[in-house]
């Protein structure tokens, strides 16, 4: 049953301006007074907080560089702990994540995995059709009442509550807005929207449960967003008569200005934090954003840009030695490869060599003191499985605390060594074009080159495109080949014939993201995210 609210909302107007599947249901007059309620109360300090980070932006590319707050050096040096960690959080060795379409949800719930994060974020292209049908299927499945029949007739359904993964949602962040809802006439938070309706319909739910509700809060860059954060959840527990701080969170931290404040992030959510998460690749693309006007921090190739690399390596010990002394979990970061199904004798290597790298990887995060991994594909839980219960023989590593690490703002800003390939470089394009085009279409979660790639790993593309082609000084190709809009050029222009094959997600689209992605790269600043602009391409 939905939740009743405490008090009268704000009486401002509220209108949606799309219609779809199921919607009736969800958004009923209490829900969208709820949700016009959390706009009225915290639509201002979200845009204030958008402000600032424009602000710190322009500190940046005038020069400055990210370091650690000075008036915040107290709360670092303290004697502190976040409250303690429910049980169902307490073992949380492998989680996978992926959108919110309902075979996908009843898949990662009866995955083994222990927790599941639904997102609507990075690999959810947000559709009204896919924001209502995620909603309705996450109801459904906190209800035990979620089914799935695909076009050829195979049916899916949940296993028994005991058996399924723990849910966790990731809402989208304070910089995207959910355009088909008007409070007053203006856009809704993103945020707000999809955290809001999905606690109104489900939390008390979950309390009796004893499963939350948990969340995922992704791409903060400041204690000041972790704590409006924590004033929204303070108010909706208010409003649905749950106890203050049953509404646990993970933070994600995959943005380089929140490195440099972990300590404070979990202090402004201390009632309610559980972890920190390293979100990899959202970091790796937050580096060149930060630091597009400092010639000297131009990243290599993707491919190259590993966790070994020293500016990652430091930001993942930094991660462990904060939330251990705290008393959260430090979780691990995203597997993106895909076991090749089916394999013909030539992938066996190829397949093989993935594999290893992902073992690798874990065996890298749980060695290093990471209580728990992401992967991306339900046939990697194994892996990642095995690599932890091997050696994490409690529910997690809070013992390992780390003392030895010294992580100063140099060793998070450092320089990493590589090179560009031309291969390296056609295909960043060739992921940003892909990518655009399946987003566009509807789907926020592509395989290329059995690689899962979202948002956040296609923003890597697409800034390095950006930054290469602007950098202070001329780059080139390890050939030695100039790095200009002529090579840029050329790597487009065999895409529409290579991807008008009916298997290529969106192929339809591929003529648009390819002028998408030659506009953005080739604007004189960086577009913050390209979901931006992308976003009012769409429905």
């Amino acid at each position: 049953m939905s939740a009743v609210l405490s008090e009268s909302p704000t009486d401002a107007g509220i209108e949606v301006t799309a219609r779809a599947e199921g919607q009736d249901a969800l958004l009923t007059p209490p829900a969208l007074a709820f949700l016009a309620d959390l706009h009225g109360r915290f639509e201002a300090r979200r845009r204030q907080l958008l402000a600032a980070r424009r602000e710190r932006q322009a500190f940046f590319d005038g020069g400055g560089l990210p370091d650690f707050r000075a008036d915040t050096r107290a709360l670092r040096d303290g004697d502190w702990r976040v409250a303690p960690i429910p049980r169902a959080l307490l073992d949380r060795r492998v989680e996978i994540t992926g959108p919110v379409d309902p075979k996908m949800v009843i898949n990662a719930l009866n995955s083994g995995a222990n927790c599941y994060m639904a997102d609507f974020e990075d690999s959810t292209a947000p559709t009204w059709a896919n924001m209502v049908e995620g909603q309705r299927a996450l109801r459904e499945a906190v209800a035990g009442t979620l089914a799935f029949t695909s076009p050829a007739g195979k049916a899916y359904a949940l296993k028994p509550h005991a058996q399924q993964a723990v849910l966790l949602v990731r809402p989208r962040g304070w910089h995207l807005d959910e355009k088909h809802v008007l409070v007053d006439g203006e856009r809704m938070s993103a945020s707000l929207f999809d955290l809001g309706l999905f606690a109104f319909h489900n939390a008390a739910a979950l309390a009796r449960k004893d499963r939350g509700p948990y969340f995922y809060l992704p791409k903060l860059q400041s204690m000041e967003e972790a704590a409006l954060w924590d004033d929204v959840l303070a108010h909706i527990e208010a409003q649905l008569h749950l106890p203050r701080g049953q509404m646990k969170v993970t933070v994600l931290i995959e943005t380089l200005p929140a490195a440099f404040e972990m300590d404070e992030i979990l202090y402004a959510l201390r009632g309610r934090i559980a972890g920190l998460n390293c979100g990899r690749w959202d970091y790796i693309f937050s580096y060149i954003k930060t630091l597009r006007a400092h010639p000297d921090r131009v990243l290599p190739e993707r491919g190259q840009v590993t966790m070994t690399q020293p500016f990652l390596r430091a930001y993942s010990e930094l991660l462990i030695q904060v939330c251990h002394r705290r008393g959260a979990h430090a979780m691990g970061g995203m597997a993106a490869q895909i076991p090749i199904s089916g394999a013909t004798a030539g992938e066996v290597a190829a397949n093989e060599a993935a594999l290893a790298r992902v073992r690798a990887d874990k065996l890298r995060e749980v060695g290093a003191g990471h209580d728990g991994t992401w992967v991306a594909h339900p046939a990697l839980i194994p892996i990642a499985r095995q690599v932890f219960d091997e050696r994490m023989r409690g529910p997690h590593q809070h013992h390992v605390i780390r003392e030895e690490v010294l992580v100063g703002r140099d060793d998070l800003l450092q320089p990493s060594p590589g090179t560009i390939s031309r291969a390296g470089f056609d295909g960043n394009v060739e992921v940003c074009v892909r990518y655009l085009a399946a987003w566009l279409d509807g789907n926020g979660c592509v395989p290329i080159h059995h690689l899962m790639e979202d948002a956040a790993t296609a923003e890597i593309a697409r800034a390095q495109l950006w930054q290469w082609l602007h950098a202070r000084q001329t780059l080139h190709l390890d050939d030695g080949t100039e790095i200009d809009e002529a090579l840029f050029d050329r790597a487009l222009l065999g895409l529409p014939s290579r991807l008008s094959g009916a298997d290529v997600p969106g192929a339809g689209r591929v003529p648009e993201a390819i002028a998408l992605l030659e506009q953005l790269t080739q604007r004189g600043t960086l577009e913050d995210f390209l979901t931006l602009p992308a976003y009012e391409r769409i429905d």
